[in-house]
C-alpha cells in the first residue's frame, strides 16, 4: 500500500508544488504529515486534498482553508 495526498486547486485541478509530496506506508503517517504542512500547501496554491491509497480515493477532497 502506498498512501498519498492529491494535492488540488478549488477546481479540483492537481496543484504543482515546488516540493514532492510523499508516498506513506500507513494512513496514521500520511496524516500526520498533512497535519504538518498544511498551511504551506495553502500557501502554494493549494486549496483542498484528497487521501489516495495506491489508486482508490479513501476520502476527500478536504478543504485546506483555516476556519
Amino acid at each position: 500500500m502506498a498512501w498519498t495526498w492529491r494535492v488540488e486547486g478549488a477546481d479540483g485541478a492537481e496543484v504543482e508544488l515546488d516540493f514532492d509530496v510523499p508516498e506513506f506506508s500507513a494512513q496514521g503517517d500520511a496524516e500526520s504529515w498533512l497535519g504538518e504542512v498544511w498551511r504551506s500547501l495553502a500557501d502554494a496554491g493549494a486549496a483542498q486534498v484528497t487521501l489516495v491509497d495506491d489508486d482508490r480515493v479513501v476520502y476527500g477532497p478536504m478543504s485546506l482553508a483555516a476556519e
